[in-house]
């Protein structure tokens, strides 16, 4: 389970077996929600949400801020992605210390 990114209290990452379409999941305490990553021609057109089976997803306040840090990070989410699951690289930890 590579941990792709740490936001303040919040961790990104990808399931070792996970599948297309392109996600992280995002975990903050004992919740947890899914977020797809939709490109074309290169660039971010929408973020979808899901819930990760048998855990509470993010509450609103908690999605909202993991949504801002994805649309920031989008590139470097879908690199590490790609990486991981293509290349077999395991991705290092991004440590975000400042607010987004």
């Amino acid at each position: 389970m590579p941990t792709i990114l740490k936001y303040f209290g919040f961790t990104f990452f990808f399931y070792s077996h996970d599948h297309l379409p392109v996600h992280v999941h995002v975990e903050h305490g004992e919740f947890e929600s899914i977020f797809e990553l939709i490109f074309e021609e290169g660039k971010l057109t929408e973020i979808k949400h899901r819930k990760s089976a048998g855990i509470e997803p993010l509450p609103t306040k908690l999605y909202k801020e993991a949504l801002k840090v994805i649309e920031v990070e989008c590139n470097f989410i879908s690199e590490s992605w790609f990486n991981y699951f293509v290349k077999n690289i395991t991705p290092k930890t991004k440590m975000i210390t400042k607010k987004i």
